[in-house]
């Protein structure tokens, strides 16, 4: 399984008070996402609207890209050149809840998870990891 996650769509999936400190919201869905990626080996890349250089790159599992433009969208641009750029999109699941966004993505051959159900997925991994009863 192969992840592209719309990062913002992910953190405000859940009214937990991110909108307070949104870079500390990002730095802690980044952590939950690296979690996740190595218990389950799967890839996992993830794409900012925006943010400080030295998030982009690898982190463990996980790969952090930063939107090339800037403005409203931006993340959502990424994601669909990036969905459509991907050589294999049927083994790619891109995790957001914008509509347009799910609907460009999908004609790139992609499948799509909501940002709830991914926040809940999330959620299980981390309540029970693998190896644990």
């Amino acid at each position: 399984m192969r992840w592209l996650v719309d990062a913002f769509n992910v953190v405000g999936a859940r009214p937990d008070g991110w909108w307070r400190d949104r870079p500390a919201a990002v730095r802690r869905l980044l952590d939950r996402l690296e979690a996740y990626a190595e218990r389950t080996g799967e890839d996992v890349r993830v794409v900012l609207d925006s943010g400080p250089p030295d998030l982009a790159g690898r982190r463990g599992g996980v790969e952090v890209v930063i939107a090339r433009t800037r403005g409203r969208d931006a993340a959502d641009e990424e994601i669909a050149r990036l969905a459509a750029a991907d050589t294999h999109p049927s083994t790619l699941t891109v995790v957001t809840s914008d509509s347009a966004l799910a609907s460009r993505v999908r004609a790139a051959g992609t499948r799509v998870e909501g940002a709830g159900s991914f926040q809940r997925r999330l959620d299980d991994d981390i309540a029970s990891p693998p190896g644990r009863a």
